[in-house]
């Protein structure tokens, strides 16, 4: 494919449209098989964990948090605050614990982060929330060690975004020791020629002011963050592009950073094997985590 500028609408909207390019099923059954997969897998992790679902960290009400606890009490334990995707406008946090059992097994904490999807949010209201959860948490919860972001699709645009905040202004440093972007969206301006932006009513500016690939931030002394860009085989060529795009742009300003490409997997269930302890992508987190 050429440059996404001069693709037609219908070019666009295709690139933009993971789920026609599952090998497994089609477009309407792969996102009601995601759908029943991340339920379930939610349902399995609050039934064996212990959790703190509803803790509000702000006044609006997506904002809130489910929080999956570690396993084994100790004084200090690491937190991954999850994004979910959606595209702006759909999934929640009550469907977003699914990762949770490989991660407190192991002594780690999950917070599903909610935040106001579309209609009721705007983009730049999103990105604001996400930044605030992040800020609560380590401000809430004094046992936290470190925060590692894992944001998916639209969530990993979210999460991408927390690395150009301003932390001045919640008052608060928090130490974010790693990201981890599956399958996310770096550029939103192609966003706004598809059928995505109808309910999101993204203009250019908006689009250009909340792309993490317009916004990398300097890295700052002795930062020890790693940021993880994952990519699913069969996600559509345009993801791809915007994860190498934005893995490099990373790299130039100094960041430590990966590229993983996911084989045998797509769009959906590359995040949805997370509930899977021997899931290569589960292992490298944890890794990253344990030698963090």
């Amino acid at each position: 494919m050429g440059k996404w500028q001069e693709m037609t609408k219908e070019e666009l909207e295709t690139q933009y449209s993971p789920s026609r390019w599952s090998p497994q099923l089609d477009k309407d059954a792969v996102i009601e098989a995601h759908m029943k997969a991340v339920t379930e897998g939610t349902q399995n992790a609050q039934a064996f964990t212990q959790t703190l679902l509803n803790v509000p960290y702000g006044s609006s009400e997506g904002e809130k948090l489910d929080v999956y606890l570690p396993k084994k009490h100790t004084e200090t334990f690491p937190l991954v605050l999850y994004i979910h995707g959606g595209y702006w406008q759909s999934l929640s946090k009550d469907v977003s614990g699914f990762a949770a059992c490989p991660l407190v097994n192991q002594g780690i904490a999950l917070a599903a982060v909610g935040y106001d999807v579309a209609p009721k949010g705007q983009l730049e209201t999103m990105v604001e929330q996400v930044r605030h959860s992040v800020a609560f948490a380590v401000q809430q919860y004094t046992g936290i060690s470190c925060v590692y972001l894992l944001g998916h699709s639209a969530g990993a645009h979210l999460a991408a975004m927390v690395l150009s905040t301003d932390w001045a202004k919640f008052g608060v440093e928090p130490n974010i020791k790693g990201v981890f972007l599956v399958s996310g969206i770096y550029d939103l301006e192609p966003i706004t020629h598809t059928y995505v932006n109808d309910l999101l009513h993204m203009s250019r500016t908006v689009a250009q002011e909340n792309s993490p690939l317009l916004c990398v931030p300097k890295v700052k002394d002795k930062i020890a963050c790693q940021v993880l860009i994952a990519v699913a085989q069969h996600d559509p060529p345009e993801f791809h592009r915007q994860s190498r795009e934005y893995c490099q742009a990373l790299r130039t300003a100094g960041w430590k950073v990966s590229l993983l490409d996911l084989a045998g997997t797509d769009h959906f269930d590359v995040i949805e094997k997370l509930s899977q302890e021997n899931y290569l992508l589960t292992q490298v987190i944890l890794n990253m985590i344990s030698s963090g």
